[in-house]
């Protein structure tokens, strides 16, 4: 079974700073040349989060304001005591969220719903350089 790996690279503003990556991630599957199969998107690092959403402005606010009600920026974090960077609520967000997400491929396309995109946040407090990798498997 065939397996097609690329990386995806961003230079991203961090503080949830969330990026529509549907378009890049197609792009791929349609260069892995693989019509019916998977494809994972996985973000290396522990303050960066991959899912789906209706991406247009009043639900990516909504999104950044349900993520600081879940873990705010403004308290206590035994991580920032112990590392002093200031990014524990980071750390927490990513992990809420999780780092990969895996969407089928059917006649060489991913099958996402109508309103449905595919985004990476960028959780840290500060601009990051963030790659992504791309794995789409099947035949």
């Amino acid at each position: 079974m065939p397996v097609y790996t690329q990386d995806l690279r961003y230079e991203t503003r961090g503080n949830t700073d969330i990026l529509d990556i549907t378009c890049d991630v197609r792009s791929i599957v349609d260069s892995s040349g693989i019509t019916n199969g998977i494809v994972v998107v996985f973000a290396p690092g522990s303050t960066m989060g991959i899912t789906t959403i209706e991406y247009e402005s009043g639900l990516v606010h909504d999104l950044t304001q349900a993520l600081q009600r879940m873990a705010p920026d403004n308290i206590n974090y035994k991580h920032n005591e112990r590392w002093h960077d200031g990014n524990g609520y980071s750390h927490v967000r990513a992990s809420l969220l999780g780092q990969s997400e895996t969407f089928p491929i059917v006649n060489g396309d991913i099958v996402l719903g109508t309103w449905q995109q595919i985004i990476c946040i960028d959780l840290d407090n500060r601009p990051r350089s963030r790659s992504l990798i791309v794995q789409v498997v099947g035949d």
